[in-house]
């Protein structure tokens, strides 16, 4: 170990660390722009520029070895690979080739009308009751029925597929009692999920069905095609809906943000990058050396394990001014939160579109935007998750 490296007592997936990651995201960030976590034997960054950098250098920081803290290189992951999140060139590049087709941004934008409605019924609901639950009542109400929708998939099914969602997404941490909790949940799960995202299971002019039409053109065989489609609908629900649950919560404690937004809904697309910039809701990804590299001045070894704290470098004073100011109108497009380079999310235009036409619905509907009560953190390994968050709303 380089005696100028620091060697924190940190553990990004301990309770303390879930319930103020702010303060340990300052530490990190001022400790240097590399550091060495000593319970997991893992390196980290946490400033924007190093961050930056390794997750767009595949060649000398790799996906292919797990993006969790599991090291594939050494053990056995728990399903198959992902083609996309868990590839790097040359084998990623058809995967992403097909996936980045089927959910462009003008692939998804027929699906346009069918979201509009679902956000204009979900909050013509809460807006007459006045007091609600953000997560619940509107975020979750209306992604759990237009996501699925757009997928083909069932709309009625969709609080299974957050559970699924919700135990992959924690099983890229440790395994503790967050991971078992929510694989014995999820798990029990895993047979229904293949099949949901079967080609015979899709309706027909869905983006799932749009994956599969891949298979026709040569592209891909039908295994793969499948196992595209459980990637994108598996990270399509859980992190988004807590992305929009953020966004509502920073509006309604920052009155003059809401009340930018209200008189201008257009700004409902620049309020949700600053909210996925403030309070990222994948706060952490791994990537692992393919071989002895320098990153800001630091050697680390081959076959390496190196944290990218996300949420860390997406308020990093040395990349953005005021960072801890949430500002709709600040130009936050080069954020991390959806990741950088050729992994950079592939899901981002539907995410962006979903919550953009839930926002515009409720600036307009809505003339005042409140907290009603203490929010509620969701526990979790990966995600800055609410569990509540009670709202409290005046019509237009």
């Amino acid at each position: 170990m380089p005696i100028e490296v620091p060697v924190l007592d940190i553990d990004p997936f301990a309770e303390d660390f879930r319930r103020d990651p702010d303060t340990f995201h300052e530490r990190l960030r001022k400790a240097g722009p590399v550091v060495f976590l000593e319970r997991y034997r893992a390196w980290a960054v946490a400033r924007y520029a190093e961050v930056h950098e390794v997750l767009r250098d595949h060649e000398r920081f790799c996906s292919a070895a797990g993006v969790g803290l599991a090291n594939f290189w050494n053990e056995e992951p728990w399903r198959p690979p992902s083609l996309l999140v868990e590839a790097d060139p040359p084998a990623h590049a058809r995967p992403r080739r097909i996936t980045a087709r089927a959910l462009s941004p003008r692939a998804i934008e027929r699906f346009r009308p069918e979201f509009e409605r679902h956000a204009e019924e979900a909050v013509t609901a809460v807006v007459a009751r006045g007091r609600f639950d953000g997560v619940t009542d509107l975020v979750q109400a209306y992604l759990v029925r237009a996501f699925p929708e757009a997928f083909g998939l069932d709309p009625g099914e969709g609080e299974k597929l957050l559970r699924y969602g919700d135990m992959a997404f924690n099983l890229f941490g440790p395994r503790n009692r967050l991971s078992e909790e929510a694989m014995a949940a999820g798990m029990p799960l895993h047979e229904w999920f293949i099949e949901q995202c079967g080609r015979g299971s899709l309706a027909a002019g869905g983006l799932g069905a749009a994956v599969y039409a891949a298979v026709d053109r040569g592209e891909a065989t039908e295994e793969e095609a499948g196992l595209l489609v459980r990637s994108l609908v598996m990270a399509g629900l859980d992190s988004t809906m807590d992305a929009i649950a953020w966004t509502l919560y920073l509006l309604a404690t920052c009155p003059g943000e809401w009340a930018a937004l209200h008189d201008d809904p257009a700004l409902a697309r620049p309020a949700f990058e600053e909210a996925l910039r403030y309070y990222s809701p994948v706060q952490h990804f791994f990537r692992t050396t393919t071989r002895e590299v320098r990153l800001a001045g630091t050697v680390i070894p081959a076959k390496e394990k190196v944290l990218c704290f996300i949420g860390a470098a997406n308020r990093d004073p040395r990349e953005w001014g005021d960072p801890d100011r949430f500002d709709i109108r600040r130009r936050a497009v080069n954020h991390l939160a959806f990741g950088s380079g050729i992994h950079a999310c592939v899901g981002a235009a539907i995410a962006r579109l979903e919550a953009e036409i839930l926002l515009n619905a409720l600036a307009r509907q809505a003339r005042t935007l409140e907290l009603a009560g203490p929010l509620r953190p969701r526990p979790h390994n990966i995600l800055r998750s609410l569990a509540e968050l009670p709202l409290r709303v005046r019509a237009a």
